[in-house]
């Protein structure tokens, strides 16, 4: 590990590329805080600083490992652009959420189907897409499973689920990518839509 500490944030990029995840777990002690930061500051809020936190990491472990990492030199502004994009992103998605313009509905707003109750039909839909995800997660891998039930249904975050499970960080934010890849692949495989609308 001594000898990781002593390398270039470009140099422990290529290793991890490589499979050493000793190498990640270097980068992210390395860089961590000043994100974490730069999150917190942004969005002044502790739960999304540490999911947009995460998704980083989630983002920029991805990114390497399908080898589409290429700046050189950049790693920090490159991780500090990964969150900067996804804290646009957010508040992208809130201000649309919050926003209900009149131009797109019929006068009566009280009538439009969208501010109803789901139909029974949709309620059926909705039903078979949770039965579908359920299947989907019970199919997982012991590991990844666990990752993705602590993340998902006990909304812990990334470093409590490592603390629990006895790995590093970067173990439980790859077990949690394979875990989603693996729930496509497989949703993929048996042709089920995941999706309501």
């Amino acid at each position: 590990m001594d000898t990781f500490c002593t390398m270039t944030d470009e140099e422990l990029v290529v290793s991890y590329a490589c499979g050493n995840n000793n190498a990640f777990d270097v980068l992210l002690e390395r860089h961590k805080q000043p994100l974490y930061t730069y999150i917190f500051y942004t969005v002044r809020h502790n739960g999304l600083a540490e999911d947009i936190f995460q998704d980083t990491f989630i983002k920029a472990i991805t990114t390497i490992k399908q080898g589409r990492y290429t700046e050189n030199g950049k790693f920090k502004a490159w991780l500090m652009r990964i969150a900067h994009n996804l804290m646009i992103d957010y508040f992208r998605q809130k201000k649309s959420e919050n926003t209900v313009s009149c131009d797109d509905y019929e006068p009566d707003l009280r009538n439009n189907s969208s501010f109803c109750e789901n139909t029974i039909e949709l309620e059926l839909v909705r039903r078979q897409v949770l039965s579908d995800v359920r299947k989907l997660v019970a199919s997982l891998p012991d590991s990844q499973r666990e990752v993705l039930e602590m993340r998902y249904y006990r909304d812990l975050s990334f470093k409590e689920i490592a603390l629990q499970t006895g790995v590093s960080i970067n173990t439980a934010l790859g077990r949690m990518r394979y875990a989603i890849l693996n729930m496509r692949k497989m949703a993929e495989d048996h042709k089920m839509v995941l999706t309501m609308d």
